[in-house]
């Protein structure tokens, strides 16, 4: 991927945040919308939806809130993926519930997201959600935070407000790891400074916000590591014409592989090189992230599934001993010390054993509360585990494929708990 974005196959993750009603699926049903990224027929039913609740305006939310539920209550309570694409970039939207109770939920759509949109309810200010969903992003390796500033027409696009939130924002803000931090003033329900530039802001002279999505530049934002290419499947055809093709098929998680290039298989610590890169369209000179391929190699090796590929010069850690940030997601259970748990980490599944519970973050001051001996339900915390083989970990700031795993209850085979390498 080059460093400029210029086409419209460049794809930027973002994911909305922020406090119950701040209108995070407003501001997206208006991207859908204005972007023309929605069917007629789609329209006309949330108009008609709207009507029917007696509202004088077409209630964009609906376009994102499709459960039942969420209708019902007027809230998001799941993380809704949504998909557009303009003529210079394609978006996947990740729509967090902004309830204290679905932190699990603001995980699971910021792990994966380039970028965060968090909402900020003119009105009101910030608000402990803003907080706590800030801090989320930014320990879950989101570079670009956006602050946009909602529902200004009710405050008559006063830039005292804004400007006010802007200060206590930074002020926050300062005390968290943010790469970049955007402020725009914005009115979702009426599309100012949304999708184009509003006249009602004359005093900000900043870009609307999907022109900064467009241009925002995340390239080199992802994966820092070398090469990681942990395989998931071994290719072996059983055709007589293919009967000696072997193949490790699996997901570019770091670096760029080129035909040639010599690499070593974790754990063995055996060197071959990359004779052949097959993909499902042909064969490639090189793979980079996030590509799905099966790499051929020089030399026949002992290599499964579970396995990781790096450069012989820069392997990745074997950790036996973690010492890991973690989410616990789990309502029926806490995670305590003791206690043990399957791990999946890339392509690995292993066991590991809680031997300690370090600290949970007060997620609201950043505070560490080292009195605790257990994680409940939407708790972080740093955990101390032992697990029963090495894993191959990368700090989770340079690669979040190789640096996070999840950990899951074997009795019931739900997932429990996140956790990273930080």
């Amino acid at each position: 991927m080059s460093g400029e974005t210029t086409t419209g196959s460049d794809l930027l993750r973002f994911a909305t945040a922020g406090s119950v009603d701040d209108g995070k699926s407003t501001l997206i049903g208006r991207l859908l919308y204005d972007s023309k990224a929605i069917f007629v027929d789609q329209y006309e039913a949330v108009e008609r939806v709207s009507t029917q609740r007696g509202n004088d305006y077409v209630d964009l939310a609906l376009l994102t809130d499709g459960l039942r539920a969420e209708r019902e209550q007027g809230i998001t309570i799941d993380v809704a993926y949504r998909y557009f694409a303009t003529p210079r970039r394609t978006f996947i939207i990740a729509d967090t519930p902004g309830h204290p109770q679905y932190t699990r939920n603001m995980v699971t759509g910021a792990s994966t997201a380039d970028a965060a949109l968090i909402l900020v309810d003119a009105r009101k200010g910030m608000t402990e959600q803003s907080r706590r969903h800030s801090f989320l992003a930014t320990l879950l390796g989101v570079r670009h935070l956006v602050v946009c500033v909602n529902k200004l027409d009710l405050v008559d696009f006063d830039v005292a407000v804004y400007e006010r939130i802007v200060d206590e924002f930074t002020e926050f803000a300062s005390r968290l790891k943010v790469g970049d931090l955007q402020f725009i003033p914005i009115s979702a329900l009426h599309g100012d400074n949304v999708v184009t530039r509003s006249a009602r802001t004359p005093w900000y002279d900043g870009p609307a916000l999907l022109y900064h999505l467009e241009h925002l530049h995340v390239a080199s934002d992802r994966n820092l590591t070398d090469v990681r290419f942990p395989v998931q499947y071994v290719i072996r055809p059983q055709s007589a014409q293919a009967r000696d093709y072997r193949g490790y098929a699996g997901t570019v998680a770091g670096g760029v592989i080129k035909v040639g290039d010599q690499v070593m298989a974790l754990p063995s610590g055996f060197t071959t090189t990359i004779s052949a890169i097959d993909s499902p369209t042909g064969p490639l000179r090189e793979a980079y992230p996030p590509m799905s391929v099966a790499l051929r190699l020089a030399d026949e090796l002992d290599i499964s599934r579970g396995d990781l590929l790096v450069r012989p010069n820069n392997p990745a850690p074997a950790r036996q001993d973690l010492d890991l940030r973690v989410c616990w997601m789990d309502e029926g259970s806490a995670l305590t010390p003791g206690r043990t748990l399957a791990i999946k980490h890339t392509t690995v599944w292993a066991r590991v054993k809680v031997r300690e519970v370090l600290y949970r973050v007060d997620i609201n001051t950043l505070h560490r509360d080292e009195s605790v001996t257990a994680l409940a339900l939407n708790e972080i915390g740093r955990v101390r585990l032992r697990c029963t083989r090495p894993l191959f970990l990368d700090e989770y700031a340079q690669n979040r494929t190789t640096g996070s795993v999840i950990l899951v209850d074997e009795a019931t085979n739900r997932t429990v708990g996140a956790g990273f390498l930080s």
